[in-house]
């Protein structure tokens, strides 16, 4: 972990809610796909908590829904102003344990954690999915940029509105994978952990405190005891977890 400032390179909508921002800055403290950063912003006590979505070249991007007072600020935010950020947070995915044909399926603000683990498994050569879920076609995003790394790529919409009918676990059925990696609303998490049929790792999103550990307030139990999302998280094995 690492407290550093960062510069706003861009900050730009992608739809109604969805931002993307590009902050440049020492960032060699994040060094793990699933990794997340926290934000401190002017006024609030409490810091954000960001999933990574990419690392490259010194330049940190982060997706972001507006959905309250911290992320309001942060959309409103321009080119140029700095932020103090904690980076290197979590533990990340452990990639050694994708197997050749690795699928990913991420959930709304669940998919951004997604693009940086694709791209390092698609440079190992692995054939990887994603599979992208949202409630409509206004709320889709990155489907490009995925295609882009060269995934094979399936976007759900619950209202059928765009691509597949349905949740991620219905585009699941016609996959054939050797694991899994997951992010999203916990219901989508619940949801995965039933229909997979192999190992895999799930991000949790949680409220957190410090995001480092210290407070304790994001821990939950697991079959090995209780685990801290923020520290020994926010990556779980499937095996662990219980609901």
């Amino acid at each position: 972990m690492k407290e550093v400032l960062l510069q706003i390179q861009s900050n730009r909508a992608l739809t109604e809610s969805v931002y993307e921002m590009r902050l440049t800055g020492d960032v060699s403290a994040i060094t793990a796909s699933g990794q997340f950063v926290n934000i401190k912003l002017d006024g609030l006590f409490l810091r954000r908590p960001i999933s990574v979505c990419d690392v490259e070249n010194g330049v940190l991007t982060l997706l972001y829904k507006v959905v309250g007072k911290g992320t309001e600020q942060m959309a409103n935010m321009q080119a140029g102003e700095t932020l103090n950020v904690l980076v290197g947070l979590g533990n990340g995915y452990d990639l050694s344990l994708s197997g050749e044909a690795p699928v990913l399926m991420g959930g709304g603000v669940g998919v951004p954690p997604m693009y940086m683990l694709a791209k390092e498994l698609i440079k190992q050569g692995k054939k990887v999915t994603a599979i992208l879920g949202f409630n409509t076609q206004a709320e889709v995003f990155y489907e490009e940029e995925f295609k882009r790394l060269g995934a094979t790529v399936i976007v759900t919409t619950a209202d059928g509105s765009y691509g597949q009918k349905g949740f991620v676990t219905d585009a699941l059925k016609g996959v054939d994978y050797t694991y899994f990696y997951t992010c999203g609303p916990e219901p989508m998490l619940k949801a995965v952990f039933k229909a997979t049929n192999t190992s895999g790792q799930f991000s949790f999103e949680e409220r957190m405190g410090c995001g480092f550990g210290a407070c304790m307030g994001c821990s939950c139990k697991t079959v090995t005891g209780y685990k801290r999302i923020c520290k020994e998280g926010p990556v779980l094995v499937k095996e662990e977890i219980l609901w």
